[in-house]
């Protein structure tokens, strides 16, 4: 029987852990991609509204995607996604704030919000 002495017992499992962990590394990047991708879906699935609606709807619209897009920016680890996501959720406080029965404040939100799902598609993608 042969002596593997402890040295090389230790050497064996440190290669195991390191293997471990590079594989640990794999599935969190993987499963941060995932989640990046599964953000990045929803969020732009929230990105409609409908400003013609009768403004308590709207606003109730508004709030609800507001606190959707926040929370999503909270989940994801991605730093360029989240500001993204968080800007988004500002446009939909706007959205409570202004009078939508001017068509040149409908118009000039509609122009910020392209450009701000502009930036997070180009986060997402």
């Amino acid at each position: 029987m042969k002596n593997w002495g402890v040295p090389v017992v230790l050497v064996i499992a440190g290669s195991v852990l390191v293997g471990c962990d590079q594989v640990n590394s794999a599935v969190d990047t993987a499963n941060s991609a995932a989640s990046k991708a599964s953000t990045c879906t929803e969020a732009l699935g929230l990105a409609d509204l409908n400003p013609l609606a009768d403004p308590a709807k709207l606003k109730a619209q508004a709030a609800d995607k507001e606190k959707r897009l926040r929370d999503l920016a909270s989940q994801v680890q991605d730093k360029d996604v989240k500001n993204a996501l968080v800007t988004m959720a500002g446009s939909y406080v706007e959205v409570q704030k202004e009078r939508f029965d001017d068509a040149s404040v409908v118009a000039k939100w509609a122009q910020r919000n392209v450009q701000r799902l502009d930036v997070l598609r180009k986060a997402c993608f």
